[in-house]
């Protein structure tokens, strides 16, 4: 395993993380952020990271935003086919392929306390499931179980990013009728993700509650929408951009709740995502978990759980790092 280098990769809908690390010392020998509308494919991608490395890898893991079903994914934000076969012919190694908040939940092991911050302390029960939850380009949901035989927690996936979006109020309602016209069924990822934000400021500029100032239109035309408008919140500029993370944070909070109920994870509930760390001041506000804890009777044990947000945005790219080097480790005890 000594010099064994291993291929780490965070897939999602907007950008692709790339990796390589020493197996052993898990020591980072190059990494790169692609933009994946500039690859055809993440065969692609990896070769155009490959290329100038002069190193093959021993093993590859990658986490990926979509259902991953015998080894095959379609993407859900991006239009690309992923097979394990494809890439361990194109690499020449073994490849795992994992929900992006499966292998988020192998790099929860490596994170270090300033890499997260404590959105409520909680009790934390030993051994007990945890949940995570992750908006970005999409939603991601996952949890994890104790694995006694080894001494760790084991990562599941989910989509449950893309189970029912449950309104909280009239204006929530009005949202999901617009939402159901257009679409059919609303997911709740429809709302709590980068496209969510976009689509309730369009919703409530719509309803006439506030107007569209033309440098708001102009630098959402010019950027990245949804951090324009996360911006203008965090930094108090526009009522609109306020209104629209507001009624984001509400139901990202709510969301997170409906995770916990159905995980019972008293271990604790980790956020993750891009957007989180980016919005931190209105995710402290008390909006998130006011709603993470608004379930009626069962508020009294919504409080009892340990709430984290990973700062961290590396955090899936280091979990499908180290289960390659274990995959490298499990192999040389195996041929040892």
């Amino acid at each position: 395993m000594a010099g064994q280098a291993v291929l780490a990769g965070d897939i999602g809908g907007t950008k692709v993380r790339l990796g390589l690390y020493d197996a052993a010392s898990m020591a980072t020998l190059r990494e790169a952020t692609l933009a994946s509308r500039d690859h055809a494919d993440l065969e692609s991608a990896c070769r155009a990271f490959l290329r100038d490395a002069g190193l093959s890898p021993a093993a590859a893991a990658f986490g990926i935003a979509g259902p991953i079903v015998e080894g095959r994914t379609q993407t859900t934000n991006l239009p690309w086919v992923i097979e394990r076969s494809s890439l361990e012919r194109l690499l020449g190694c073994p490849v795992a392929m994992l929900n992006d908040l499966e292998s988020t939940g192998h790099g929860v092991a490596a994170l270090k306390p300033s890499e997260i911050c404590v959105l409520n302390e909680g009790d934390e029960v030993a051994r007990a499931p945890r949940a995570l939850i992750a908006a970005g380009t999409g939603l991601g949901q996952g949890y994890m179980v104790y694995d006694a035989a080894h001494g760790h927690y084991a990562p599941a996936a989910s989509e449950g990013g893309h189970s029912d979006f449950a309104p909280r109020d009239e204006i929530g309602i009005d949202l999901w009728r617009a939402l159901a016209a257009r679409h059919g069924h609303v997911s709740v990822e429809r709302v709590v993700s980068g496209m969510g934000i976009v689509t309730i400021l369009e919703h409530l500029a719509a309803s006439g509650r506030h107007a569209v100032s033309a440098a708001l239109r102009d630098e959402m035309a010019a950027g990245d929408p949804a951090a324009v408008i996360s911006r203008g919140a965090v930094q108090e500029e526009d009522p609109l951009c306020e209104e629209t993370m507001n009624r984001f944070i509400t139901a990202y909070g709510a969301e997170a709740g409906n995770l916990a109920l159905k995980t019972m994870c008293l271990g604790g509930l980790y956020v993750g995502g891009g957007i989180a760390p980016r919005v931190l001041p209105l995710m402290l506000g008390g909006r998130f978990m006011e709603a993470f804890t608004d379930k009626g009777r069962f508020a009294a044990l919504m409080r009892r759980i340990p709430v984290r947000i990973i700062l961290n945005d590396k955090a899936s790219l280091m979990g499908a790092a180290l289960v390659a080097a274990r995959m490298v480790r499990t192999d040389a005890k195996e041929t040892a």
